[in-house]
């Protein structure tokens, strides 16, 4: 019976903090205000880039230490990249301090409104203004219409958002610019001031908009850029201490743009300007010295590769071996080496680690799903991995050529993946230099092994008789 009136004390501290923690949150929210808005959306691509400026003035009396930003729910599954900064500094002393952000939760949110969370470096103070810098990537989110075209057809596409941003604060006056990738927009949805100069559409300025205010457009416009999505990648990246790195890609690559109807002719394809929306090369951007490169898929070697390289970098144009139109998909694997000096290092603390870069290195790609197997060389321990944003991690074995226990494998998975995740990460690990003569020992004793057995069947008789 005595526990009854504890449960009770406690569940009354939960309903008091969290109803704090409601009026805190919802303090804060009436305590800002955006004076000025500016976002610029870049369609240009299928990887959209939305470039978001805002003034935030705390017009309460208290100290205020973050920021929202609201996404619909349908955009925020979208999301692969958001990142944001603060403004210090002005004109030609304007510099950018990176902020974290973090997804969050508000409850009772509007029409399911999903947020991110941005800290400040130091709370506003009241009377104060900040100007933060927001870049967010949106992938899947053009959407083709007509869903199938001809060989001969151009692409065209739909982009739904708001001409009003989506924000849990009052807003003084915004702007949004939508940048097309031609003058070929076929209509567009308009909300007043709406104008339109060459492949910018402008809606706005609007002024004083409440809370949560929203008025849904939409852009049905020409997109014929490659719309390039692998589907799977697997890199597999394998240290050898004998001076060497080795990395294997296996892809799964697709057109997620319209889908391809009717029969493909290769004459049409070559001899007019048919099949816009297709690809046929690739770019794949490697590190500086790289060396034994190949291409290849299932059936074997592919030969339409081309590799440039200089000090800084390494291009490798490739090329399937048939152009990829709306649903289809190939399949193939790119190798290639490394010097092990410039990527493998050592620490103050005498451990070792890898400094590689996350990713994929195909130019202008989604990824949906990413795995990168870091294969260690066998007797490493305690391994960690340091990576940027959020992936998932666990660890695996393999066996390879003279393995007794293995080679312990660091797995990192991320799904939606953009070029803007090309971010080097560390793997650490321990290893003890002895474990580098186990293989050499291996072979030496099995060549022993063999020369003093075939000396002892030379020197004994095994006939019968003398």
């Amino acid at each position: 019976m005595e526990a009854l009136p504890s449960l009770a004390r406690l569940l009354l501290a939960l309903t008091i903090f969290s109803s704090l923690s409601l009026l805190a949150c919802s303090s804060s929210l009436q305590d800002l205000q955006i004076a000025n808005a500016e976002r610029r959306i870049d369609v240009t691509s299928h990887i959209i880039k939305v470039f978001l400026t805002l003034k935030v003035e705390n017009t309460g009396t208290s100290p205020v230490s973050e920021v929202l930003l609201a996404f619909p729910p349908t955009q925020f599954d979208h999301i692969a990249s958001l990142k944001a900064a603060v403004t210090i500094g002005k004109k030609k002393k304007k510099s950018y301090v990176p902020l974290e952000v973090n997804p969050t939760e508000l409850p009772d949110a509007p029409n399911g409104t999903k947020y991110f969370k941005i800290l400040l470096l130091n709370p506003l103070s009241a009377g104060e203004a900040a100007t933060l810098e927001v870049l967010y990537i949106l992938t899947h989110s053009l959407e083709p219409f007509p869903a199938e075209i001809s060989q001969s057809e151009s692409q065209l596409v739909y982009y739904r958002d708001s001409a009003i941003i989506l924000s849990p604060y009052y807003i003084k006056q915004q702007t949004t610019f939508i940048r097309t990738p031609s003058t070929k927009v076929e209509s567009f949805t308009r909300v007043e001031p709406t104008t339109r100069a060459g492949t910018e559409l402008k809606y706005g300025p609007y002024k004083d908009r409440p809370a949560y205010s929203y008025s849904p457009v939409l852009v049905h416009f020409e997109n014929n850029s490659p719309f390039a999505v692998v589907e799977e990648l697997v890199r597999e990246v394998e240290i050898s201490h004998w001076g060497s790195l080795q990395i294997t890609e296996h892809y799964t690559l697709a057109h997620a743009g319209a889908r391809h109807k009717g029969v493909f002719s290769r004459v049409d394809y070559q001899g007019r300007s048919s099949g816009v929306s297709s690809f046929k090369h690739l770019l794949a951007r490697l590190p500086p010295r790289v060396h034994s490169v190949f291409y290849r898929d299932q059936i074997g070697n592919i030969s339409s590769s081309h590799l440039r390289t200089d000090s800084r970098r390494s291009d490798l144009e490739i090329e399937p071996r048939y152009p990829l139109f709306g649903g289809w998909k190939a399949t193939f694997l790119i190798g290639y080496g490394l010097p092990l000096q410039d990527f493998l290092f050592e620490s103050p603390d005498g451990r070792r680690y890898l400094n590689f870069t996350f990713g994929c290195p195909l130019a202008e790609t989604v990824v949906d799903k990413l795995t990168l197997k870091v294969v260690l060389p066998e007797g490493s321990k305690d391994p960690s991995a340091v990576v940027p944003f959020t992936v998932e991690q666990h660890l695996e074995t393999k066996y390879s050529y003279l393995d007794v226990v293995g080679r312990t494998v660091v797995v990192l998975e991320k799904k939606n993946v953009v070029p803007e995740h090309n971010s080097p990460f560390q793997v650490y690990y321990s290893f003890n230099p002895v474990f580098m003569l186990a293989e050499p020992l291996m072979l030496i004793s099995v060549f022993f092994f063999l020369f003093m057995a075939s000396v002892a069947y030379l020197h004994v008789d095994f006939s019968i008789s003398k």
